[in-house]
Parts: structure tokens; C-alpha cells; sequence
């Protein structure tokens, strides 16, 4: 349980619920046993009374003594009538009180899940993958859900009923006690692991449906690879193949299901046998009257649904301590990536790499090498090389996405550690290579990043960003929605809408990071005209593996095996003669080789 501790604080914050709806618990358990008390009391009235009756035979004074016995029988009624359906009201209230606090803390720690998730850095996020993030933020939650509702309501019902039943019922016969709750242990016991084996095959039936879903999303998503390469038997025996394990899984389940209400209606009856057995000895001995014997069936009854649910309970509370404990792993890592004064300001867009060096910390791969560089605000920078050579890793520390192994960042001469994270961040467009378009309208995609939607902004960016056109031809527009992932644009217009977004800001620094490789030459050098009238009064960095792009800039570092090679401007590079020079050479070479065959298509 030391794992649940975690959850007093919202206890404790939902105090009055719980304490609630523990007194509305013991209202509703009293309104449950008092009926008991007035069956007895009716059942002995009728018997005490039916001989005194049939002696008025033929008399005058039967249907007078009838109509007062049978009014005494009636308000029995009406009282067990009237109690049942206080319960009932009072249950609601409990349910009300305890099952309500449950879904607020809930909704609590689901919050506080996702904003401790959204602190992390981009490392914890290479170290898990998405499933098991979105695993313990649902499924989790809700295991340790029906221990805060479900688990503590019916403890607090059996542990008071107990507590108010056991008194009462020793009371009037503590040998009637004893026969009547031997069985209820087994009771509990056995439905404790019932329950166990149908949790965990209800587990391995769940993981089942998984394997099988997945598999024909699969093949419902390659289904033109299927048919290309004929293979519609092979897939139609795997699907039934993994469609007989899931049979089977889910038989094996059926069978042990199957056990679960014949071995409660034995033990059930078995209480009840004994109560009976026993109550007619305390009877024949004159130390009980027949209505106790009633009384203690409907005390048996009461007692073995909180029973039944305690073996549920304990199993249900184990399967919360295993979640906790898998939701606490993540809530005790924290960020290394904080800030050291908090400095909030606007800043004017002057970088400074001194002496950089970075090796990413789980794979240990050394990303940069002693890198050294200063931009003024305004100036561009491009940075060109190979894949892998860590140019978009200078990029992830001015974003501060990482901090640096060694060396010093800073923007306007202040160290980037000491920026508030938010702040900084705020005033950075950065277009990733790897695109991410959210599964919305383009007008929201672009303006993501504004406090307001802005109509005219938002145009003005898809128009420097040379989408603008290709929106207008959707049917719907800027209010076209662009599926998951952008999954409906195509690589290019997924980049330039990418790039619509950061620059719609108004950022002080711009990073294009590879922005432009999944566009064609022509559309390449629309953007870059754009892009001169943007980077004019901002600090570019333009990442790419392109010369095209890169020649913008007005500094250019060339990077390998993340160390510079050379740097200087585009001119003085080409007179240099070393790498980049050749770099530039097969890229016109390559780009000579495609415009034939662009010509012939």
C-alpha cells in the first residue's frame, strides 16, 4: 500500500467528501438492519397472535381482533417499506459523495500527469515510448480510480457493517453468530482468487485483442502491398491464427468465470443452512423465537455481498498498488533542464557558442566537438554537412531542448540557463525536419503558436511561406483539416505550412532546421525569396544539407562528425577549394541530372 500513500494529498483535498460520505454509509447500513429488527418482531406478532385468533371462530370478535392483529402487521410493512427506500436515497448519496470524489481525483492526477509529462525533457521521450506514456495516464488512472471509488466505498460499508451487524447479532444469540459466519471467510477467499486467475486472463485476452487489432490495421493500411505481392492467404491464415489463440484465451476465461456465482450461491447457502440448523436447536430450547431465526437469514444476506466484494476489493486495491507504483516512476523524474534566475526580457537575438561540446546522455554518441560561433542580431547563419554530422543538435541547444556537455551558450551575453524557459522559447520559431501537423483546421495549425488567432497574420505567413495558393485550391480553404499527422498534405506543403507556423510569431530567432528538403528547386527558391524579406531584421540559423539554402546566410559553418571544417561566407568558401566547394559541385551536377528528366515527364 506504501505506493498509494501518494494519493492522501487528494484524500485529504476531498476530505468532506469522504467524511460524507462515511456518515452517509452508516445511515444507509442502519436503514438496512433495522428492517431485519422489525421482520423478527412481525413474524413473532403473527405467530404469538394466530392462536389467540382462530379461537375467536365463530365469534364476534375475530374480524374485530383480525383488523387489529392485521394493522399491526401492515405498519410492519410500511416501516420495512419506508426503510428500504431511505437506503435507497441514502446509497445515492454515498455513491454521490464517494464515487464523484473518485472521478475529481482522477481528473487531478490525470492533469497532473500530463503537465509533469509536458516538463520533461525531449530525452525522457527517447527513453519511452508513446504507448506506455498513454498507458499510465489512462489506464493506470483509471485502476487506481476504482480504489479511490468503488474499493474504498464498499471497505467502509463492510468494515461499519461489521462494526454496527456483529454487536447486534452476538447480542441475541453469539452460537447463532458463529454458525452463521463460519462460511463467510471461504467466501471471501475464494472469490479473492477467482477473481485473481479472471483478472490475469482477462490480461492475457486483452494483449490477445491487441496483437489481433494491430494486425489488421496492418494489413487493412498495406492492404495495396498485399495485394502486389499476392499474399492474401498467407495474411487470411495469420488472422487465423491469432484469431484461434484469442478463441482460446477467451474459452479458458468462460470456464473459470463460470465458478464464480456457483461458489458464492454454495457458501450462501451453506451460511444459511447452518443458521437454520442451528437457530431450531436455540428454538426447541426456548432460548430463541422463530423471527430470530429470519432475523439472522436477513443479517446472512446482508453480510455476503460486502463479503463477495471483499476478495474484489483486496484484488482491486493490488491492482492500484501496481499502477501507483508505475505512475509514481514518472512522477519522481524531474528535469534537468531549469532555469537558474528566471529572466524574463526581450531579447534582441545575439547568439554566442563558445567552445561547445555535446554527447547525448543515453546513447552516448558525441553529437558536437568544441564548437565556436557569434551571431549578431540580424545576422543569419547557415550550417551545412552531411547527415549526422550535428547540425541539428545546434539547434536543440538553442533551443534549449538539452543543455551542453561543456562550454557556454548565450543570447544577448546572457547565459541561456539563466532565461525562463518559456520565456526564451517563445520568442524561437524553429521549423523541425521532422514535421508534426496536429490533427486540425491549416488556420489553427498555423496560428498555434499565437496567444489569439489573428486572420490576417496567419495569410500573410502561408503567403511568405508559399503555401498560400495551395490552400486557397482546398475546397474548405484555410478551414481544410489536414488529418493526422498532416497525413492529407503532401511532404512539401506539410514543410511549408511548418515553416507558416514559426514565422507567424514574429520571432526574434528563426531556425530552419532542413525546413526545405522536402520540397522541389522550383518551390525551394519561392520560399528562399520569401525567407530574405523575413530573416531581414531577425537571427536566422538556416540548418540543411542543401547549398541552395545555406548560401542565404551570411556566415556559413561546414560541419563534420560534429566538429567545424570550414566556415566563412558562400564566396570565400567556393574560393577556398575544400569541401564545401565540392559540395556545391555535386549538387549542381545533381541537379543537372534531374531537369532532363523533368523535362520528359
Amino acid at each position: 500500500m506504501k505506493e498509494l500513500l501518494y494519493l492522501n494529498k487528494y484524500l485529504y483535498k476531498y476530505k468532506w467528501s469522504l467524511i460524507w460520505g462515511l456518515v452517509f454509509v452508516l445511515i444507509s447500513n442502519a436503514f438496512q438492519i433495522l428492517p431485519a429488527q422489525l421482520v423478527r418482531h412481525s413474524i413473532n406478532l403473527v405467530i404469538e397472535n394466530i392462536n389467540v385468533y382462530r379461537s375467536f371462530a365463530g365469534s364476534a370478535l375475530q374480524p374485530a381482533f383480525f383488523s387489529e392483529f392485521s394493522h399491526g402487521v401492515l405498519m410492519y410493512a410500511l416501516l420495512i417499506l419506508a426503510m428500504a427506500l431511505l437506503r435507497g436515497v441514502f446509497l445515492y448519496f454515498v455513491r454521490q459523495t464517494l464515487i464523484v470524489m473518485s472521478r475529481l481525483v482522477e481528473y487531478d492526477l490525470k492533469n497532473e500527469i500530463f503537465e509533469h509529462y509536458q516538463s520533461l525533457p525531449v530525452s525522457f521521450y527517447k527513453r519511452n515510448n508513446t504507448g506506455d506514456l498513454m498507458n499510465r495516464i489512462s489506464e493506470d488512472v483509471g485502476r487506481v480510480r476504482m480504489y479511490l471509488g468503488p474499493s474504498i466505498m464498499y471497505g467502509l460499508q463492510l468494515i461499519s457493517l461489521f462494526a454496527m451487524l456483529i454487536p447486534i447479532m452476538y447480542h441475541v444469540s453469539p452460537k447463532l453468530t458463529i454458525y452463521s459466519l463460519v462460511p463467510l471467510p471461504f467466501l471471501s477467499v475464494g472469490i479473492f482468487y477467482v477473481n485473481n486467475i479472471i483478472e490475469k486472463r482477462s490480461e492475457e485476452i486483452q494483449q490477445s485483442q491487441s496483437r489481433l487489432s494491430t494486425f489488421v490495421q496492418e494489413a487493412f493500411s498495406g492492404i495495396r502491398v498485399l495485394k502486389s505481392f499476392a499474399r492474401e492467404q498467407e495474411s487470411s491464415a495469420h488472422f487465423a491464427h491469432a484469431s484461434e489463440a484469442y478463441k482460446r484465451q477467451s474459452i479458458r476465461l468462460t470456464k473459470v468465470d463460470a465458478l464464480f456465482y456457483p461458489v458464492v450461491s454454495a457458501l450462501v447457502g451453506l451460511s444459511i443452512v447452518l443458521t437454520v440448523y442451528a437457530g431450531s436447536v436455540e428454538v426447541i430450547n426456548g432460548r430463541l423465537s422463530i423471527g430470530n431465526i429470519a432475523e439472522f437469514i436477513i443479517y446472512v444476506n446482508i453480510l455476503t455481498w460486502p463479503v463477495t466484494l471483499l476478495g474484489w476489493t483486496t484484488s482491486q486495491v493490488k491492482r492500484a498498488e501496481a499502477s501507483q507504483k508505475r505512475i509514481n516512476e514518472f512522477l519522481r523524474q524531474q528535469t534537468d533542464i531549469v532555469s537558474h534566475k528566471n529572466v524574463e526580457r526581450e531579447i534582441s537575438g545575439a547568439i554566442e557558442f563558445k567552445n561547445v561540446s555535446f554527447t547525448y546522455p543515453d546513447t552516448g554518441i558525441v553529437a558536437l566537438k568544441n564548437i565556436s560561433f557569434a551571431l549578431k542580431p540580424g545576422e543569419s547563419l547557415g550550417i551545412i554537412g552531411t547527415t549526422g554530422s550535428g547540425k541539428s543538435t545546434i539547434a536543440s541547444l538553442v533551443s534549449r531542448l538539452y543543455d551542453t556537455t561543456s562550454g557556454h551558450i548565450t543570447v544577448d551575453s546572457v547565459p541561456i540557463q539563466d532565461y525562463h524557459l518559456v520565456s526564451l522559447r517563445r520568442q524561437i520559431g524553429v521549423v523541425p525536419q521532422d514535421v508534426f501537423l496536429f490533427s486540425d483546421t491549416i488556420t489553427n495549425n498555423i496560428g498555434f503558436g499565437l496567444p489569439t488567432p489573428n486572420e490576417s497574420v496567419i495569410i500573410q505567413a502561408a503567403k511568405d511561406a508559399d503555401v498560400y495558393e495551395n490552400i486557397q485550391g482546398f475546397p474548405q480553404g484555410f478551414a481544410t483539416r489536414v488529418g493526422e499527422r498532416g497525413i492529407t498534405l503532401s511532404g512539401g506543403q506539410k514543410q511549408r505550412v511548418s515553416i507558416a507556423r514559426a514565422i507567424v510569431r514574429e520571432p526574434k530567432i528563426l531556425i530552419l532546421d532542413d525546413a526545405l528538403s522536402a520540397v522541389d528547386t522550383k518551390t525551394e527558391n519561392n520560399i528562399l525569396n520569401s525567407l530574405k524579406k523575413i530573416m531581414a531584421n531577425r537571427t536566422t540559423i538556416i540548418i540543411s544539407h542543401r547549398v541552395s539554402s545555406a548560401k542565404l546566410a551570411n556566415h556559413i559553418l561546414v560541419i563534420d562528425d560534429g566538429a567545424i571544417v570550414e566556415e566563412g561566407t558562400h564566396e570565400s568558401l567556393l574560393e577556398r577549394g575544400g569541401v564545401y566547394k565540392e559540395l556545391v559541385e555535386k549538387q549542381v551536377l545533381a541537379e543537372q541530372a534531374e531537369e532532363p528528366s523533368e523535362n520528359i515527364s
